[in-house]
């Protein structure tokens, strides 16, 4: 289906300012000492709202990718939105456990938030250049 092309580009490019502007977002928030519970918070919840946002266009471009008839970009989106729930379960499961020992003062858990932390980020920046190398595939 034709039409489906234009679907496709506003979900590949809501998905590339996603991805982007979560990761832009993230890194400054590194600068935190995350040794309030409080940081752990805001932090977890802004990779909540990342993943969520992450699933929701790239399950539109999974669609519209496939309603226009480019199964392998379908499936390379599919494949972020599976990559975006198991994040989303796992760090962010890491970073509550974490989080609950960090108001205990616990100098491990803040090091292994921030590890956490970098972990999710580096994971969000991976995203963005298999999505930029996706859309220049497609331009081909």
């Amino acid at each position: 289906m034709a039409f489906a092309i234009y679907p496709s580009l506003f979900f590949t490019v809501a998905l590339l300012v996603t991805t982007a502007y979560f990761l832009m977002g993230g890194l400054p928030l590194l600068v935190l000492d995350h040794d309030t519970g409080l940081d752990a918070r805001f932090v977890r919840g802004f990779f909540n709202v990342y993943y969520r946002a992450a699933m929701v266009t790239a399950s539109g471009a999974a669609l519209s990718y496939a309603l226009w008839g480019r199964f392998t970009f379908a499936i390379g989106a599919l494949a972020l939105v599976a990559l975006a729930l198991l994040l989303r379960r796992q760090l962010l499961a890491s970073m509550a456990r974490l989080g609950e020992r960090i108001q205990a003062a616990d100098a491990a858990a803040i090091r292994g938030f921030r590890r956490v932390h970098g972990l999710a980020l580096a994971a969000n920046a991976a995203q963005l250049v298999l999505i930029v190398w996706g859309v220049l595939r497609l331009s081909l």
